[in-house]
């Protein structure tokens, strides 16, 4: 097959009108920040914390509909292990991710002025373990990139027929350049441009895939199907907790992400982060159908009919690149250049998403706290860009077109799961908990989980919980491994922070041995508490001898 010239032209176009508004909101991004005075910092990494809520709400979807999450969740109707009670479960987890982050961590995040969730360790914990937790956030930053670059590759090298390298690495300096040119801003403005062209694209493609007379009727196929396994899936009995499992990890594991604090913590105020976290939970469901419906039509169509012919893509082992395949063999050619267009569009929500956020953490949490604390504005702005330059390029140089994107997407939300959720969840919300107990929460929520098994990365089950089998001469957990291990993590970090406490602040450690400054934290919470309660008496007391002044002049919110 040759290059699918039309195709080529309208790529370009559409990254030159992408480029062209990321260079926009790099000029907006100046002028704002000059007529603020915000610092370098804040105007690249949040916006100048004056994100509104239309704006809001286009880059917080954004923030989870990507490449991996079109492309995914086509694969995963498609593959008959899976099908769509997989796909729903993981939908209705995203969106119930964003309900939880605007009504539980948007408040405590945004009262602390942070620039990155990190903040609350390195307030805590000091820069030790502030700094290992950050480097596991960039890491999962680095592997999102990738998966989401491997759904573009593949999807441009299928239709287009253009070499999948040479796709990668055109996308990826498109989405660097303009994250380097304007931060946020930047990434924010172009989050409406590809969200409208996703939703244009989706829809537009789906009737021309369900009308193809090689698609039998999809309503009929989801329970029955002699071409494939019914897309339903198979959601027996005996799978309830691996289901559940993953339900939980897709929905809490996606609050251990810095790309989803970054948008709550840039909104103009805390109503507006809110408002941008609701509406996103509605509008995920809304772009998550056509992926679906898309990869039923796979489920149902007899390719043997087809250009593609024999055998189907998942005999072939090619259900990672079911959705590109679909586009190709059963749409016209300039609708599966409009649906590519809308990977391409897709791909680029989320890469850039993840650039800025490992950039984020690194500059904030790593540079600045820690290796450079008196590092100018000027210094921060580069090491921004550095930080971008390298993540992108780590990313691209990373990507395979044997590897499965949801490969990438599991192992991403498993490690935001086990290591970083239990930790923020503790950071702001347990008290007594400190950097001994963050340690071991670390130590055991990992060991927990590699003992319990990964089949994707080869490594085989050593701990049996209850309900392990042996399938095909492979052991397979049914067991909730992933909750288990997270929730041991929680229970480690509590407790063995709560024995440290005991044992320095009651003198049967000595001082010089607490390496975490465990008594130093417990002595300033009291203080802290003490000039918290002396504070709300004076409050009370104000507010008792002054209705009258407090009625006619109003008070100055403190709120975020």
């Amino acid at each position: 097959m040759a290059v699918n010239i039309p195709g080529v032209i309208l790529m370009v176009l559409f990254y030159l009108m992408v480029l062209g508004t990321g260079i926009w909101a790099s000029f907006k991004s100046k002028r704002e920040q000059k007529k603020s005075g915000a610092s370098e910092m804040e105007m690249t990494l949040l916006g100048n914390r004056s994100i509104n809520w239309v704006v809001g709400i286009f880059t917080m979807t954004a923030t989870w509909v990507g490449g991996g999450f079109i492309v995914g969740t086509a694969e995963m109707v498609y593959t008959p292990s899976m099908g769509l009670t997989w796909a729903a479960t993981m939908l209705t987890a995203y969106s119930l991710s964003f309900i939880i982050c605007g009504l539980v961590f948007a408040k405590p995040l945004r009262e602390m002025r942070c620039v990155t969730m990190m903040d609350p360790f390195h307030i805590k914990y000091g820069q030790v373990l502030t700094a290992g937790l950050s480097l596991a956030s960039i890491f999962d930053d680095i592997l999102w990139v990738v998966g989401t670059l491997i759904c573009l590759g593949g999807t441009m090298s299928v239709v287009l027929d253009l070499p999948y390298t040479l796709c990668i690495w055109i996308s990826a300096a498109v989405v660097i350049i303009y994250t380097l040119l304007g931060g946020l801003y930047s990434v924010a403005y172009t989050d409406i441009i590809q969200l409208v062209l996703i939703f244009i694209s989706l829809w537009l493609c789906v009737p021309f895939v369900l009308m193809n007379p090689n698609c039998l009727d999809i309503s009929k196929t989801l329970m029955n199907n002699t071409l494939h396994a019914p897309w339903i899936g198979a959601p027996g009995l005996e799978k309830t907790g691996i289901m559940m499992d993953d339900f939980l990890m897709f929905s809490l594991g996606s609050l251990g992400f810095q790309c989803l604090h970054q948008r709550t913590l840039a909104a103009s105020s805390l109503a507006t982060a809110k408002l941008s976290c609701f509406v996103a939970a509605f509008l995920i469901l809304v772009f998550g159908t056509p992926p679906i419906l898309l990869g039923a039509a796979a489920a149902s169509t007899d390719w043997n009919l087809t250009s593609y012919g024999s055998p189907f893509p998942y005999e072939r082992g090619e259900a990672a690149q079911v959705l590109p395949l679909t586009l190709q063999h059963l749409t016209p050619s300039f609708i599966s250049i409009i649906g590519t267009g809308c990977v391409a569009a897709a791909v680029m929500s989320s890469a850039d998403s993840d650039l800025i956020s490992a950039a984020s953490v690194f500059t904030s949490n790593i540079y600045k706290n820690i290796l450079r604390p008196q590092a100018s504005d000027r210094e921060i702005q580069w090491v921004i860009r550095v930080a971008v330059m390298v993540v992108g390029l780590v990313g691209t140089s990373l990507t395979s077109q044997k590897n499965s994107v949801l490969l990438f997407w599991i192992l991403i939300a498993e490690v935001a799961y086990v290591i970083i959720f239990p930790q923020l969840v503790c950071v702001l919300f347990v008290n007594i908990s400190n950097g001994y107990g963050a340690v071991m929460g670390c130590v055991v929520g990992l060991v927990l989980r590699v003992l319990s098994g990964l089949p994707s990365l080869g490594l085989p089950v050593v701990l049996h919980f209850p309900g392990c089998v042996l399938e095909d001469g492979v052991y397979v957990q049914y067991a909730p491994v992933k909750t288990i291990s997270m929730l041991s993590a929680i229970a480690a970090i509590v407790l063995f922070s709560y024995l440290t406490s005991v044992l320095f602040n009651k003198g049967l450690l000595p001082e010089k041995c607490d390496v975490f400054k465990v008594k130093v934290q417990q002595s300033a919470r009291e203080l802290t508490l003490v000039h918290g309660a002396k504070e709300d008496n004076e409050k009370e007391t104000l507010d008792n001898t002054c209705p009258q002044t407090e009625a006619s002049e109003p008070m100055i919110s403190s709120e975020c």
